[in-house]
């Protein structure tokens, strides 16, 4: 998955596929997760949003199963 670089203290890059509604996320430390049946709304949301890191904290942390793929 092709991700985009963010500016964020905690986030380092994003992807999304609307296929498959599959959210890629990876960390500043480099571990890189998915996040299953997020809706593009919610990613629209973080990829505007003016901190990243807590717009992943409120609306995507521990509401989506994940599963870290490195």
């Amino acid at each position: 998955m092709i991700r985009q670089a963010v500016s964020s203290s905690n986030l380092r890059s994003i992807g999304y596929d609307p296929a498959t509604a599959l959210l890629e996320i990876e960390f500043q430390d480099g571990a890189v997760y998915q996040y299953f049946n997020v809706p593009e709304h919610i990613y629209r949301g973080l990829m505007g949003a003016s901190s990243h890191g807590s717009y992943f904290h409120q609306f995507i942390r521990d509401k989506y199963r994940y599963l870290q793929v490195n």
